[in-house]
């Protein structure tokens, strides 16, 4: 029973970095989705391209321009976030060393958690910039769409 007690402030200790791996767990299933329909996206774009008309053409590469560059930054955004969450395993396995062999790993353990939190936020700050460029990308959308007349009807019609 002695031994279960000294290992709880451990464990508590450990937790911290658990949690936070959690959220960055959740963090990247967004990631990684966002990633997913940018390549869908392209992939759609891409093959219009050799059907569009010229005058559509020019939207459809400034279209791949913008994707690839939400693409760079999501992936850039998994990396970081995929770093932090490394950083922060090797982090629970330097506290359970500190304990289990008396090392004093104080230093590298205040470098690792500082890691985790800079890479966190590096993903953080990439992840705000692609949400940036896709609204910028659907804002030049909705101005095309009002600059070109409508081919249909303005709201549906109801039959029946």
């Amino acid at each position: 029973m002695d031994t279960v007690s000294s290992f709880l402030p451990i464990i508590q200790l450990a937790i911290t970095p658990v949690i936070l791996i959690s959220g960055m767990g959740a963090l990247m299933i967004t990631l990684t989705n966002r990633m997913a329909r940018i390549v869908d996206r392209t992939r759609v774009v891409a093959e219009a391209m050799p059907a569009a008309p010229p005058e559509d053409r020019r939207h459809l590469e400034s279209q791949l321009d913008i994707m690839w560059r939400r693409a760079l930054l999501i992936r850039r955004a998994v990396t970081s976030n995929g770093l932090s969450m490394l950083v922060s395993c090797l982090l629970v396995v330097a506290i359970f060393a500190s304990a289990m062999f008396g090392w004093q790993l104080q230093g590298l353990m205040l470098i690792l958690f500082s890691a985790s939190i800079l890479l966190l936020i590096a993903s953080l700050v990439d992840f705000l910039r692609d949400i940036f460029v896709s609204l910028h990308a659907l804002h030049l959308q909705v101005e095309r769409a009002r600059n070109r007349p409508s081919t249909t009807a303005p709201w549906p019609t109801l039959k029946g």
